[in-house]
């Protein structure tokens, strides 16, 4: 049977002004080994770096020409704590996982050992926590889980009714249905009414008007950028 979900995040991108300041930072106080720093795939004069968090799981910095002229507010752009604001459908924060309560005071001290502070552990039942902040207004979080996370008793009733959400829509959300097509399924004709990537409408309805194998053969960058 094919995968029907994603079995954990191969990368997480964030957009930066500086790109050393951030690799410097996740390298030398996360302690992510830097694995790629090229110019990103289709976009000229643009960098992309991957940093490893573990085995396929990569952090990943994009620095495009003039990002250092888009406003960066707190609030808005950035939520600058855990407990922040900011726009919908931004990151509000990022939390980095480890094994056990152990490790998560050793990720502390390396942290606070790089003279940033950092704030916990604090308990949240089903895992422990620490805070701090990375450059360019990040807010940042790592974390241990030290209990399940059972849906029975961490699934509020209550917070599904002030989210509006029916008793019949939960049942799906619990239990995902499985989704068992006969073989592929043809790209879907434009609609603004749903999700659509941000390309300019005449140039996205001609995306999804063409050939799957053609936008994979147009679009596909295999070779790396240093020649073995």
């Amino acid at each position: 049977m094919r995968v029907q979900q994603p079995d954990g995040i191969h990368h997480i991108a964030i957009m930066s002004a500086d790109m050393k300041a951030q690799l410097t930072f996740f390298t030398q106080v996360m302690g992510f080994p830097l694995k790629g720093l090229f110019e990103m795939h289709g976009v000229p004069g643009g960098k992309h770096a991957f940093l490893e968090m573990g085995p396929d799981s990569f952090f990943s910095v994009v620095e495009l020409a003039g990002i250092d002229e888009v406003p960066s507010t707190i609030g808005i752009t950035h939520a600058g704590t855990g407990a922040g604001k900011c726009a919908a459908g931004t990151m509000q924060h990022i939390a980095f996982r480890v094994p056990d309560e152990d490790g998560l005071i050793a990720m502390r001290d390396r942290i606070r050992s790089h003279g940033v502070p950092a704030i916990g552990p604090i308990g949240h039942g089903f895992c422990k926590s620490i805070y701090f902040a990375g450059p360019e207004g990040l807010t940042l979080e790592v974390s241990t889980q030290v209990a399940p996370l059972d849906p029975a008793r961490w699934v509020d009733p209550n917070m599904l009714t002030e989210c509006g959400i029916s008793g019949a829509e939960a049942e799906a959300m619990l239990n995902p249905p499985p989704c068992n097509p006969d073989g592929p399924v043809a790209q879907p004709a434009y609609d603004p009414a749903v999700p659509n990537l941000a390309y300019p409408p005449e140039a996205l309805k001609a995306i999804l008007a063409a050939p799957d194998a053609a936008i994979t053969a147009q679009g596909t960058y295999d070779e790396p950028p240093v020649l073995a």
